[in-house]
């Protein structure tokens, strides 16, 4: 069975890239709009548990973006002097940068409301076709990234997906 592959959107994946950083635009927006628009009773607790995802999300995005050095990229298509990565947080999930930036997501929208949540889950689906996008140049670019793909299981959360 053949997977699908999303459409590029350039030569280098750039037009998820532009996706990504509207949605993450519009996330910072609705957010603001729907500050405190959670019931009084569980603000606080979702408060609390957002705070600590946006501060464990940062970790996770700052952590693979710093293992990637001068590979990194905000581009699906790896660049012409990258190298793979298969250690640290990259051994545990294939895209740790995506994954940080949901649950960064997921935690703004914890701490503010309910609307909140569906930009967050919009960025979950751009990232998720970013990331097939992304697989396909990387198994291209990389003779091994089919063996590490099926190494590491997990592409964005791990359990998940």
């Amino acid at each position: 069975m053949t997977r699908r592959v999303p459409p590029s959107l350039g030569d280098k994946g750039q037009g998820w890239v532009v996706l990504q950083f509207l949605l993450l635009g519009i996330l910072v927006v609705v957010a603001w709009w729907d500050r405190g628009g959670w019931p009084d009773g569980i603000r606080p607790w979702l408060l609390l548990v957002g705070a600590l995802s946006v501060v464990c999300g940062l970790a996770v995005a700052v952590a693979a973006a710093t293992g990637l050095g001068s590979s990194l990229t905000a581009n699906p298509a790896p660049l012409p002097d990258a190298t793979m990565k298969a250690d640290g947080v990259y051994a545990v999930v294939r895209h740790p940068i995506y994954a940080g930036l949901l649950q960064v997501a997921v935690g703004i929208a914890l701490m503010t409301g309910p609307w909140a949540l569906v930009p967050a889950l919009a960025l979950f689906v751009v990232l998720d076709l970013k990331r097939r996008v992304e697989e396909d140049f990387l198994g291209r670019t990389y003779p091994d990234y089919a063996a590490y793909r099926a190494q590491v299981r997990w592409a964005l959360v791990p359990g998940l997906l």
